[in-house]
């Protein structure tokens, strides 16, 4: 008779107090999406927004609208995190709230340095501040007076990230504005800033009211993170840096160059003997990008590696990229010298070679996370010794041309590998047999993008009879034999592959994406559904009946696409109109990585479960207009913002 009564005890009966405390442990989404199923729920959602800690919405760009009812007076609010794509300086006063601690807004192109000012006057108590792509639209601009009122209101800012241009900034104003900023500033990101006003801004003698022999003490003394794109790496700025930066245990820096570099604005031996002087640094990062210019650190050799190699001995992570001159004598060296050493990154090591790992089974070293891009010198042997690192977890050889099928029986050994990328390499379909034996039940990200060999079969190879796999991320791009009935043979092993790559493959076409649509993975409700990133750039079959099968209800959880602008501009514009929040990519970009955020030039996201905003969009996908209306005529006394929450869902895919 209890357990009847228990059983037919419906959970919107519940005590409203009881309610309320359960929704207030969901994200947002989760909340919305209960919010949706009844009165009861309806009334308790619209109440807990005026107390809810958190409020997180990243995977779409919500309007000025849509955000007012879901945003309503709340002096509990602690953390904000918004993708800002549709939002400008109007929705200022709706966002920014004096309880906050934490604010993270990407996509502000079409907001003006307002934002910065208007931060710092009214949220006083933040800590951490994320700021992505400020005033990057024509016609916005950001003044050193609102950086100046930023820094100087935030006086407990803690994290710091400003992902644009800083450079434009007048330099004789930069470092007088920094010397405002909160002294509890441990955390430091800059989009892009020039290397001369890195070294102004951080040389001790800058400051207000100096008399002509007095020397202050280094602006941002507590920063312990720092991570700079800028036009530059210099010996002056490396050793600007290490001096006046006492705490400082984690530095990235990154450069592309326009031009070949001078002496005088390059890295050489000295500036790398000049890093970690106070001994702190645990993580480093040097390099230098391709995106401009065919550029090295052509003025560093071994020598340079072995003068740093003396201050690192206690380095965790190190990452090199553009260091042409270095052959194995030195980056030995640093294998042998950093026994804590856990992430080696080298790219465009044009000499790194085998006998590196000749011995590294003879170190202490226990390296979970490895990268040799463009290392075309490096062989099946190198990869056999490294394996004798069996918590490797990350393995990046993009681009190292000489590793074949030899190499994949070692790798296959690595089972706790999750990414795996062997863009380039020479393996055939006989070789990734191996990994189907080996690893891929427990990888989720795999590349082999660009290895010309692989055919259909190595579809059939990897996926035919496998068990449940965790893949969720793979990359088959520019393979010119893979055709439709490798895309057909993966939809039919109902892998739950949530970013697929097929780019420049010409042999893909239209019954690719007819099958992509159609694959069910797991009896999960939705045709193609666990897909959000499918790139078909430069596919050779896609026409315009592609385009029947990515409109709804297909893929209901695709938030990127990539196919060719100039197959029917017109057919794209309408897509990308029905499904205002898929992101339509039609130039060759490359899909879901942050330009600001990708300091080394790959990119890798934290794998979770699906989060409950996906499932709140997938199950807005199957509400009709009709139904849509109706719902909204038996429930006339609704809050809007549920309306607005349910209306933007469904028409988002």
């Amino acid at each position: 008779m209890a357990s009847g009564s228990v059983e037919s005890l419906a959970l919107d009966q519940l005590p409203t107090a009881l309610l309320a405390t359960i929704m207030t442990k969901l994200d947002i989404s989760s909340i919305c999406s209960m919010a949706v199923t009844c009165r009861t729920f309806n009334s308790c959602a619209s109440h807990i927004l005026s107390f809810l800690p958190n409020f997180h919405i990243l995977e779409i760009s919500p309007s000025m609208g849509l955000m007012k009812p879901l945003l309503p007076p709340n002096p509990y609010l602690k953390s904000l995190k918004l993708d800002c794509g549709q939002l400008n300086d109007s929705s200022v006063e709706l966002l920014l709230r004096p309880s906050l601690q934490e604010l993270c807004l990407h996509n502000c192109s079409d907001f003006s340095g307002k934002l910065l000012s208007e931060i710092g006057s009214r949220c006083k108590d933040i800590r951490s501040l994320y700021l992505g792509s400020v005033a990057e639209k024509r016609g916005r601009a950001i003044l050193i007076s609102d950086l100046e009122e930023l820094l100087g209101g935030c006086t407990q800012l803690e994290e710091l990230y400003l992902m644009f241009d800083l450079s434009l900034f007048l330099r004789h104003n930069f470092a007088r504005v920094w010397a405002l900023a909160s002294e509890k500033l441990t955390s430091l990101e800059i989009g892009y800033i020039s290397s001369v006003m890195v070294t102004e801004l951080l040389s001790p003698n800058v400051g207000p009211h100096l008399y002509p022999n007095q020397i202050q003490p280094s602006i941002l003394p507590g920063i312990q993170k720092l991570l700079l794109a800028v036009d530059y790496i210099t010996d002056t700025m490396v050793s600007t840096i290490s001096k006046g930066l006492a705490l400082l245990t984690h530095l990235e820096l990154r450069d592309a160059p326009l031009i070949e570099p001078r002496v005088t604005f390059d890295l050489t031996n000295s500036g790398l003997q000049q890093i970690n002087q106070h001994g702190r640094l645990k993580h480093l990062s040097l390099i230098r990008s391709q995106e401009f210019l065919s550029t090295y650190f052509k003025r560093v050799n071994d020598l340079g590696i072995l003068l740093m190699a003396d201050n690192c001995a206690n380095m965790e992570s190190i990452c090199l990229g553009g260091f042409c001159r270095v052959t194995d004598t030195g980056f030995k060296t640093l294998l042998h010298s950093c026994s804590s050493l856990y992430k080696l990154k080298v790219c465009h090591g044009s000499q790194l070679t085998d006998l590196v790992f000749h011995d590294i089974a003879a170190t202490s070293l226990s390296l979970t996370h490895v990268s040799f891009r463009w290392c075309n010198l490096l062989t099946n042997h190198a990869i056999r010794s490294l394996v004798c690192n069996t918590g490797l977890k990350v393995l990046d050889l993009r681009g190292c041309k000489n590793l074949g099928d030899e190499a994949l029986p070692a790798i296959s050994s690595l089972r706790e590998l999750k990414m795996l990328q062997l863009d380039n390499s020479d393996i055939t379909d006989a070789g990734m047999a191996y990994l189907r034996h080996g690893i891929i039940s427990s990888l989720i990200s795999l590349s082999v993008r660009g290895c010309k060999k692989l055919t259909d079969k190595c579809i059939s190879v990897l996926f035919d009879g496998s068990s449940k796999l965790e893949l969720q991320e793979l990359d088959l791009s520019n393979l010119p034999n893979l055709s439709d009935n490798g895309v057909l043979a993966l939809a039919k092993s109902q892998v739950p592959i949530s970013e697929l790559r097929l780019r420049q493959c010409p042999l893909i076409g239209d019954t690719s994406v007819m099958a992509l649509a159609s694959m069910r993975v797991d009896d999960d409700r939705g045709h193609g559904s666990s897909l959000r990133l499918l790139d078909l750039y430069n596919c050779g079959g896609i026409t315009q009946l592609s385009f029947r099968w990515l409109k709804k209800p297909y893929f209901p959880r695709l938030r990127w696409l990539g196919v060719m602008g100039s197959l029917n501009r017109d057919i794209v514009d309408a897509l990308a109109r029905n499904r205002p929040y898929l992101h339509v990519a039609c130039n060759g970009e490359e899909l879901g990585t942050d330009p600001w955020n990708n300091i080394d030039g790959s990119y890798m996201h934290d794998y979770e479960e699906l989060d409950e905003l996906e499932q709140w969009l997938q199950e807005g996908e199957w509400e009709s207009d009709d139904e849509e209306m109706e719902a909204a005529e038996e429930a006339e006394d609704v809050i809007p913002w549920i309306l607005l929450g349910t209306s933007v869902f469904i028409i988002a895919f």
